[in-house]
């Protein structure tokens, strides 16, 4: 009898300390939440969170749903699923196992998860070179032979279940879809057959685009991004058949030859591409998708790169002396959790840079020119710096080889540049460009892609002509017609000083000039602001209120490398309502790209609405969570 009282007092005394223990785990991550306003508090919120992730992936992950469920109003909260596949994402880092959260891997993650850090220094690392650069070149002189014309377009977004007649005006991020909790509901604005604002690109409209692009061109690039943006409902079945699908098209019309990219989308969940060293899963079954897909595109080695590289691979254009590098940059994206697994700082996550290296190594050595193909520029502030800084280096290293950089994802036309000295940036130092494409999708923009006058010498390119469809066209449901937006010639040539040589590719000195010009005239700088977006019914255009605003812009422009930028992180960037008549906001004012769907701004927008949770109601739950897997560790 004493021996069973004794038994029952141990047990009483460890439960009650167990829960003497939930008690203050419970109360120590309310608190941070409370607290999560500054880098520091946000440097706190990683304590708790850590002893949580002990009790394992469930209850980690059961807990920050109920974080994003308690914040009434909070994007993508619209059911459970949608919760249930946004808020896992940012358990990755804290349960894996390897990662104990160094002061850089924390900052970075407060940074891209709620905005709370400026991102750290760069970590010091060279990349290392097999050879150094030629002490002399031997320059091919361009504008003695007639361009040859490549299309570039990006961000097609098409979403398979766009369905005409279903309402264009919701509170999703996507809307032009039967969603479940509408069925009964009188439709605002009806969906139209080739695509509405605030929706995505429905299957009619992404077919007469690729009718569109064959006609006289040598060939096309795609710079990524083929789901759609109903991130909260993808599924590795849906990516896989909407890659399937696409590539399918793309090679059905036999005069549009594409050589694509891979994008951030192209995952389930959303921008979640494991590192080769994870353990615990891996993202093989996308680059088994893109290589069986892409194989009728860019051949069979290609192809087999594709699927051996994580997405990337590298292929010489036929009859000519061009070559193309495709990357994943979605490896230098802050918004892949999958990067933050480890404290193991890697400065080359699967290899990318190493591959780029030596594809222009191989290039430099047979006299090629090279063009950079990928989904992400490395200038956005969703970019990793160390990356980003890195993928500079070598740019810089085969500036002689490089012809251009060509990229999507930001939804605008836009351009960067890259410096061999961030300290001076001057035309003179101007070494590289990157040209960006504007989005095929219409949800917040018209759309849009580029053509390029491409010297058959250099490979350089001449002029950029943008082309746009108008969606409040009264011919665009019945045959949408794209049509000259502008060309980069003949609109910024005459802006720069000294006057630019008809004969003399856009050059990044060119491209320096420009920004120059904008410094100077407010007009120029008006009318490139005005060109991001395209124009139309519906679309915010992107205006500066102050000059700090425009310094900043044009910095940004004169930052390839990220680091080098001027945007700084903030928190609490809102996530306003469609039904509001007001755009999704993203990492700059007016940002409508791959970024303004995802699960950082879920979390960044919690930091702003904190006063919005009912805590006790938290309270209860997250205890109902902890105890439960005490309870169920008890048992195993």
């Amino acid at each position: 009898m004493r021996a069973f009282q004794t038994l029952y007092i141990y047990l009483t005394l460890a439960l009650a300390a167990v829960s003497v223990a939930n008690a203050s785990l419970v109360d120590d991550i309310l608190d941070a939440i409370k607290n999560a306003a500054t880098c520091t508090t946000c440097h706190a919120l990683f304590v708790p969170l850590k002893a949580l992730a002990v009790l394992g992936d469930k209850p980690f992950t059961k807990t920050f749903v109920a974080v994003c469920k308690a914040v009434k109003g909070l994007s993508l909260t619209t059911t459970s699923a949608t919760v249930q596949l946004e808020c896992r994402l940012p358990s990755l880092p804290m349960t894996s196992g390897t990662s104990t959260h160094s002061d850089k891997a924390a900052t970075k993650l407060c940074d891209a998860l709620l905005g709370l850090c400026q991102a750290p220094d760069v970590n010091a690392y060279k990349v290392p070179f097999p050879k150094a650069a030629p002490t002399a070149v031997t320059p091919v002189v361009a504008g003695r032979n007639p361009p040859f014309q490549v299309v570039h377009f990006s961000d097609v977004h098409i979403d398979r279940e766009y369905t005409v007649g279903a309402d264009a005006t919701c509170t999703k991020p996507v809307c032009c879809r039967k969603y479940a909790d509408q069925a009964g509901k009188p439709v605002q604005t009806p969906a139209k057959p080739n695509g509405m604002r605030n929706c995505d690109t429905p299957p009619a409209l992404t077919q007469n685009l690729l009718n569109s692009i064959g006609a006289n061109n040598k060939f096309s690039i795609f710079t990524g991004d083929i789901v759609e943006a109903a991130v909260w409902l993808v599924t590795q079945d849906e990516v896989t058949k909407d890659i399937d699908l696409f590539t399918r098209e793309m090679t059905s019309i036999p005069q549009v030859k594409v050589y694509p990219a891979l994008g951030n989308h192209e995952s389930a969940p959303t921008n979640a591409f494991t590192r080769n060293t994870t353990t615990k899963t891996n993202m093989q079954w996308v680059f088994d998708a893109v290589s069986k897909g892409w194989q009728p595109s860019i051949g069979a080695s290609a192809a087999q790169q594709a699927a051996k590289l994580s997405g990337s691979y590298a292929l010489k254009v036929p009859n000519s002396n061009l070559k193309i590098i495709s990357l994943n940059t979605v490896y230098w994206y802050k918004t892949n959790f999958w990067l933050y697994d480890s404290d193991n700082q890697q400065p080359d996550p699967n290899g990318i840079i190493e591959f780029a290296v030596r594809e222009l190594q191989a290039a430099e050595d047979a006299g090629e020119r090279v063009w950079i193909i990928g989904h992400m520029p490395p200038n956005r502030g969703d970019t990793l710096h160390d990356q980003s800084n890195y993928f500079d280096q070598v740019v810089n290293r085969y500036k002689a080889t490089i012809a251009g950089q060509f990229y999507g994802h930001s939804h605008q036309d836009q351009f960067a540049i890259s410096y061999s000295d961030y300290k001076k940036r001057v035309a003179q130092n101007a070494v590289s460009v990157a040209w960006i494409a504007p989005a095929i999708t219409p949800r917040s923009n018209n759309p849009g892609y580029k053509i390029y006058d491409v010297d058959p010498d250099t490979y350089e390119i001449m002029d950029a002509k943008i082309y746009r469809a108008d969606i409040d066209a009264p011919n665009f449901h019945t045959t949408p017609k794209w049509d000259l937006t502008y060309s980069a010639r003949a609109l910024y040539s005459p802006m720069v000083t000294p006057a630019h040589p008809a004969t003399t590719p856009l050059n990044p000195a060119f491209w320096h000039r420009v920004t120059e010009a904008f410094e100077k005239n407010q007009t120029a700088f008006d009318v490139y602001q005005s060109l991001r977006m395209g124009g139309g019914q519906g679309v915010n255009p992107i205006v500066c209120a102050d000059d700090q605003c425009k310094k900043d812009t044009i910095c940004d422009i004169r930052a390839l490398s990220v680091d080098n930028s001027c945007t700084k992180t903030s928190p609490g960037l809102s996530f306003r309502r469609r039904a509001d008549g007001i755009e999704v906001d993203g990492a700059e004012p007016g940002a409508t790209g791959c970024e303004s769907v995802g699960i950082s701004h879920v979390f960044h927008e919690l930091v702003g609405k904190k006063d919005a949770i009912d805590f006790d109601e938290l309270r209860a739950e997250i205890e109902a969570i902890v105890t439960e897997a005490e309870r169920e560790a008890a048992t195993q």
